[in-house]
């Protein structure tokens, strides 16, 4: 018999590791995890074809329902004498909550904006009587003809800031939509500070919905160390985005280290009454840790990550990523620097706020800025207030 022949007989013995291995990644990677995350909307096994518009139109089902709850919550406080207590805006209070907001002329019956304020006061009743965990100020930056809607109906339990006519005008003049929204940004950043001079600033935009613990998950960042120093935290990123096989060299890391943890774990467990013959040696971690490694990010990086949701001090903070800013943290008096490096420069289509915030973070000495995870809000804006909007807006 050939030596190769006599080679390749040997290895595909079951007793071979060789063989061993292969069966293993062909019933993990062909039959278990198909069957288990097929249905996972982050996972590389997710079937688009067959579940995409049903768990879209899903999401824009429930969205709808909240909203509508909202307009009927924020209607009957309206009607109700008096106001919820939170229109006063103390000075000097530990945190505050600007929400920034703009009127949709695509997908208003969602009602954003009354469904991430109703989900504040419920998050904010919770903290306590006589406890303010924030003060929450409302920046409409509405500058068509008609009327923020949603806004107007929150004047009577918020304060809701606005530009003057003049500022509007100025502020609309010969501008593309990005310095427009840059602009805006800018504009709640300094208007928050000035009437409240905070310890601590949070920026969010009027569809992003605060989960269950974000308020515990604040006081636990704002008491680490590093929230002294850094120009500000990033609260979200697109869930799409990520995973490990993205360009940010800390994932890299932290796969590494887990395929080698998860390896080491299962080279015990297989080395030891089972029928698997693989062993304690170098050749056999490695294998392991590369299929933990492909496992893990076959399966989604993004589900590893919500079991941190178990407790505030899991939240994980890492170097800031580029995109978005749904919700964002700026911890002492950093969104005075953050308006002020905003204010010089001019945003166009590929150098949006995000972008620039994020260069600035990389490119100025002494600053930093960090992202959590997993997200502390879910972002359930199916239509945007400043860009195009698809006819069916789809969850990927």
């Amino acid at each position: 018999m050939p030596r190769w022949k006599a080679l390749a007989s040997q290895n595909l013995r079951w007793s071979s590791p060789v063989a061993q291995g292969l069966v293993l990644c062909i019933v993990t990677f062909g039959i278990v995890l198909p069957l288990c995350c097929h249905r996972l909307l982050y996972s590389y096994y997710y079937i688009k074809s067959m579940y995409l518009n049903d768990m879209s139109d899903q999401f824009l089902a429930e969205s709808y329902e909240r909203g509508q709850e909202a307009l009927e919550f924020w209607e009957a406080s309206r009607s109700t004498t008096g106001s919820s207590g939170f229109s006063n805006i103390a000075k000097g209070s530990e945190l505050l909550i600007t929400v920034v907001t703009a009127r949709r002329t695509e997908g208003k019956e969602f009602h954003y904006l009354l469904q991430v304020m109703q989900r504040l006061v419920s998050l904010l009743r919770g903290c306590g009587e006589g406890r303010r965990c924030a003060e929450v100020l409302v920046c409409d930056v509405e500058s068509g003809p008609l009327d923020n809607e949603d806004a107007a109906l929150l004047e009577s339990q918020f304060l809701v800031v606005r530009r003057s006519l003049e500022e509007q005008r100025k502020n609309q003049a010969h501008v593309n939509t990005f310095e427009r929204e840059k602009r805006d940004y800018v504009y709640c950043l300094r208007k928050g500070w000035e009437l409240a001079r905070p310890k601590n600033v949070m920026v969010l935009e009027d569809d992003a919905l605060p989960r269950a613990d974000f308020f515990a998950v604040i006081r636990d960042l704002l008491s680490r160390r590093f929230a002294l120093h850094t120009l500000y935290v990033k609260l979200y990123h697109p869930e799409r985005l990520q995973r490990y096989w993205n360009p940010e060299p800390y994932r890299i890391l932290e796969w590494v280290g887990l395929g080698l943890v998860g390896a080491t774990a299962l080279l015990l467990i297989l080395s030891h009454g089972t029928p698997f013959s693989f062993s304690l040696s170098t050749t056999h971690l490695l294998f392991l840790t590369l299929y933990i490694m492909v496992g893990v990010e076959l399966a989604g990086r993004h589900y590893l990550l919500e079991a941190r949701r178990f407790s505030p001090q899991l939240y994980a903070v890492s170097p800031a990523t580029e995109c978005c800013t749904p919700a964002m943290l700026f911890p002492g008096n950093s969104s005075l620097r953050v308006a002020e490096y905003l204010d010089g420069s001019f945003c166009v289509k590929g150098n949006a706020k995000d972008t620039v915030l994020y260069q600035m973070a990389r490119t100025i000495t002494g600053e930093r800025a960090h992202s959590l995870e997993p997200n502390l809000v879910s972002h359930i804006g199916a239509f945007s207030s400043v860009r195009a909007n698809p006819s069916r807006p789809r969850l990927l």
